[in-house]
């Protein structure tokens, strides 16, 4: 029988260092803090994937590439989980263009 899953006391979240100033405002908001509480479900460390963020009306969507780096106290997300973030080294492809521009692409 499984044992009931029980919300996360705190959890660390990384991000590319890549990510801009503004991408860095909208994943630490408390807006997007809110949503992957809703969202993320499981936690443990190493979990991967990718979440969109909006760019507004001149754009489409930015997809970062998000990590676990720490858990403490439970194994999923709940609504009153705390968010950390930190950044780590690892690639940031676009995902996004802007009025025509490219993305942000870093070379590697």
């Amino acid at each position: 029988m499984n044992e009931p899953r029980r919300a996360a006391d705190r959890v660390v979240v990384s991000y590319p260092a890549a990510l801009s100033d503004w991408g860095r405002e909208q994943v630490e908001g408390e807006r997007y803090v809110n949503y992957l509480r809703r969202t993320v479900g499981e936690v443990f460390v190493g979990k991967e994937w990718e979440e969109f963020a909006d760019v507004g009306c001149c754009g489409d969507t930015l997809d970062v590439p998000l990590r676990i780096e720490a858990v403490d106290g439970g194994d999923e997300m709940g609504p009153e989980t705390a968010v950390e973030f930190v950044e780590r080294d690892a690639r940031m492809r676009g995902g996004w263009l802007v009025q025509s521009a490219a993305g942000p692409e870093e070379e590697g």
